[in-house]
């Protein structure tokens, strides 16, 4: 005899026989042909060298083996659901190791953190650049990254879209003195550029160029606060998203918004990554909280303090 005799499924199998006293109506519940559950009975008696029903009997009865054996089934069937949902979810137990881009952390890190800190024990929040947080991820330095690139040639890396926003130009109110400002004006003004570094550089560069516009290289940040501080002190204008702009938000009322012609290069995703098969139920979470953040909190604030900013400036709708 094996010195593990019983198998789970076997033994999910006889309670559902003891407590339907028919292998037809428990065939029904576990949802399996009565051929089935017949022949987990006779492997689980096999198996474990006892004699579990008496067959002279009609309903079926648990001989005495069977009814010891019952009592401990269940007991040890609660025990392994519990492990499996224990080890599916860790985020009931465990530190969640969280890396957020700049913008993303800026404008959704403090409510995301909040709306987490019932499901987890401890969370560790990175900021930084999508190439460094994807890269921690792959290392597991990271359990969990919100990055705007999804990694696509990374089997090992599960994603779930987030959201995307739509690229949108800024202009000082102080420069315009009271006139509609246009992307002929700006054009002619300097272009406050965000680091070619980072991934939102580099997307931004390939919108400009895709429009033929040419803007002189003579300042370069990697953050959106110095960035949004020159433009609103009227030094030149930027090309930068609602995110950013709600991250930078005491800049916002003196800014105008200035639309930019459609562009399938006009926009920028953001994707929660985590290495397959771990973490799941918390990712669902990070993506639902994440959600409501953008469309009921960022983007009404950016209407009431940029009522020009488009309507589907940011997007939950995947793109197809």
């Amino acid at each position: 005899m094996s010195p593990y005799p019983f198998d789970l499924h076997s033994l999910r199998a006889f309670v559902a026989v003891c407590e339907a006293q028919s292998m037809a109506d428990a065939a029904r519940t576990l949802q399996v042909t009565q051929s089935a559950t017949s022949q987990l009975i006779k492997a689980l008696e096999k198996q474990s060298g006892m004699t579990l029903f008496d067959r002279d009997f009609r309903p079926l009865r648990p001989t005495a083996q069977g009814l010891l054996l019952l009592d401990m089934a269940k007991d040890l069937l609660a025990h392994a659901q519990s492990v499996a949902g224990r080890l599916s979810d860790q985020s009931q137990q465990a530190i969640v190791r969280m890396g957020c881009v700049d913008s993303f952390t800026g404008a959704c890190g403090g409510p995301l953190v909040r709306a987490l800190s019932n499901r987890v024990r401890e969370v560790s929040l990175w900021s930084g650049l999508t190439p460094g947080l994807s890269g921690a991820l792959e290392r597991r330095e990271l359990d969990i990254a919100i990055c705007t690139v999804s990694p696509l040639t990374d089997t090992r890396i599960t994603q779930r879209f987030l959201f995307s926003e739509q690229f949108v130009a800024v202009v000082g109110k102080s420069l315009l003195d009271g006139r509609a400002p246009t992307m002929a004006t700006l054009a002619k003004l300097p272009l406050m550029r965000y680091s070619r570094r980072s991934v939102i550089g580099q997307q931004i560069e390939r919108y400009l160029l895709h429009m033929g516009i040419q803007a002189p290289l003579k300042y370069e940040f990697d953050a959106t606060d110095p960035i949004l501080d020159l433009v609103s002190a009227g030094e030149g204008y930027a090309v930068t998203t609602p995110l950013c702009l709600w991250q930078a938000r005491h800049y916002l009322d003196q800014l105008q918004v200035v639309p930019l012609t459609p562009s399938k290069l006009a926009s920028r995703g953001f994707f929660c990554l985590s290495r397959v098969g771990e973490w799941q139920a918390l990712a669902r979470q990070v993506e639902d909280v994440t959600r409501y953040i953008v469309i009921n909190d960022v983007l009404p604030q950016l209407r009431k303090h940029l009522p020009d900013i488009a309507a589907d400036a940011i997007d939950v709708t995947p793109a197809h």
